[in-house]
């Protein structure tokens, strides 16, 4: 008898939220989004078990028609329009619902650790250059912005919390400052909407960003097993992509950018192989192999001995930017922007965010939007000659050469077969480096801004920053 009181319930409970079931939209598809133009755009949700969906667009009236499974989830691919708006959607399995201000333009994924999530208004005691007044004057309708809230689990989620907001002051001031001025750069350029979605967590490793499939290739990181294994809910692998990555997968997008990498500084041994899984299973995950871009910023220098326990080794992060420079040269629809010029030496967050932004929108610009005339990439260090007690340097990506204040830098070393460094002359010839140090006789190596805490010196023609480098593998 209970057990068949248990079943009766159980079909009553079926009905009861089978009648009950209505349109249902995760948070990413609400009023005032922005959809990806000209493109097959991906949209789902929740509705009457084995109901008929119908979906219809006021940009041209079609209508699109699926059916929603045992479990009432449903998917549909829509085409959309050349940029425009604002445009309604409407769904229904019999009950309508409306997704109302959506505009058509070019959408993008923000993501990583801090320097990512470090809105506008700065954090407390760490300001953004010049935000206030860039705040003062955001004010546009074209840009919208959408930040996930935070949120860490072991389960794959279905949906986010947030809301799309127009850029505005109050908007701006909290929303990623790297984004914001990426988005804008790109507004302001191709003269259409721009919509950003932030999914970013201060502190977290990129072991977080990743599933259990994409980390099986190291072995050496411990995957949770229950919610009590999540120690801290930003550096636990797999627990931020199940929570804020996961529910948008899928969602059509123009590209991701990214600015990860300070809480993996220890470990650049496995940064470049576990950075190029997880944008090629992002990718994959999304159904969209190499298609996606995806653009970084390097990390910025900064003197890492202020977070490190007394009595233990300073590890140089020039490790990790090595390790971040060999992803975007061997990885399809990849782009790196450096920083070597814009860190600041006590601060893990650097203040000078418009130039982290811009960056990142001159590679989109020039190499996913096509932009002609302008260039996006820094120049990278091709090889080195040695001749007698000179070593010259020659660089790739430079087709206007080189530049540096007074054509010379200060941030070169040499070494000799001894492998220690010393601090060496370096004056520019034309396209190459020259560089020579009274104390190496015989040089064998040399090495480009490889400390914790530099402040670039060397740059394209159009002043992009020539990224730490060095020749040997010691």
């Amino acid at each position: 008898m209970k057990y068949l009181s248990k079943l009766i319930l159980l079909a009553f409970l079926t009905v009861l939220a089978t009648a009950n079931a209505e349109i249902k939209l995760p948070a990413i598809f609400s009023d005032g989004m922005l959809m990806q133009q000209k493109t097959n755009a991906n949209i789902w949700g929740k509705a009457t078990p084995k109901s008929q969906i119908t979906l219809t667009a006021s940009w041209d009236k079609t209508k699109f028609s699926t059916q929603s499974d045992e479990q009432g989830n449903w998917k549909i691919s829509i085409k959309t329009p050349s940029a425009g708006g604002p445009y309604t959607l409407t769904v229904t399995d019999g009950k309508p619902f409306t997704v109302k201000d959506i505009l058509i333009g070019e959408l993008w994924l923000c993501s990583g650790q801090s320097n990512m999530e470090m809105p506008m208004k700065g954090f407390k005691n760490q300001p953004v250059e010049g935000a206030n007044m860039d705040i003062l004057k955001s004010t546009n309708p074209n840009l919208r912005l959408f930040t996930v809230k935070r949120n860490s689990t072991i389960e794959a989620q279905t949906d986010i919390t947030g809301q799309w907001q127009a850029a505005s002051p109050e908007s701006v001031g909290e929303f990623s400052a790297t984004g914001y001025y990426f988005g804008r750069s790109l507004q302001e350029t191709l003269h259409v909407p721009v919509g950003l979605v932030n999914s970013s967590w201060g502190g977290s490793c990129i072991e977080a960003w990743m599933t259990e499939d994409m980390l099986r290739a190291f072995p050496s990181v411990k995957i949770p097993k229950t919610e009590k294994d999540i120690k801290e809910k930003n550096r636990t692998p797999t627990t931020l992509y199940q929570a804020m990555i996961h529910p948008i997968v899928g969602l059509t997008i123009k590209g991701v950018i990214w600015y990860q990498g300070e809480s993996n500084y220890d470990r650049a041994n496995t940064y470049a192989g576990m950075f190029t899984t997880m944008i090629k299973e992002w990718r994959k995950n999304w159904g969209q192999k190499d298609t996606i871009p995806f653009y970084y910023c390097q990390i910025a220098p900064f003197d890492y001995s202020i977070i490190t326990e007394k009595g233990k080794e300073v590890i140089n992060s020039a490790y990790l930017r090595e390790a971040q420079a060999k992803v975007e040269v061997s990885v399809p629809a990849t782009g790196m922007a450096v920083l070597l010029d814009a860190g600041l030496e006590k601060g893990i967050h650097p203040v000078r965010k418009q130039i982290a932004g811009e960056r990142l929108a001159l590679l989109a610009l020039t190499k996913s939007y096509a932009i002609k005339g302008v260039s996006g990439e820094s120049p990278y260090y091709k090889g080195m000659e040695i001749h007698g007690d000179t070593v010259q340097v020659s660089f790739e990506r430079a087709p206007m050469w080189i530049a540096a204040r007074n054509f010379e830098s200060k941030l070169f070393t040499v070494a000799g077969a001894d492998k220690v460094f010393y601090p060496a002359k370096a004056w520019i010839v034309r396209s190459k480096m020259y560089v020579k140090s009274d104390a190496v006789k015989i040089p064998v190596a040399v090495r480009y801004g490889f400390e914790n805490y530099v402040e670039g010196d060397l740059f394209s023609n159009e002043g992009l920053p020539v990224s730490s480098f060095r020749s040997d593998n010691w």
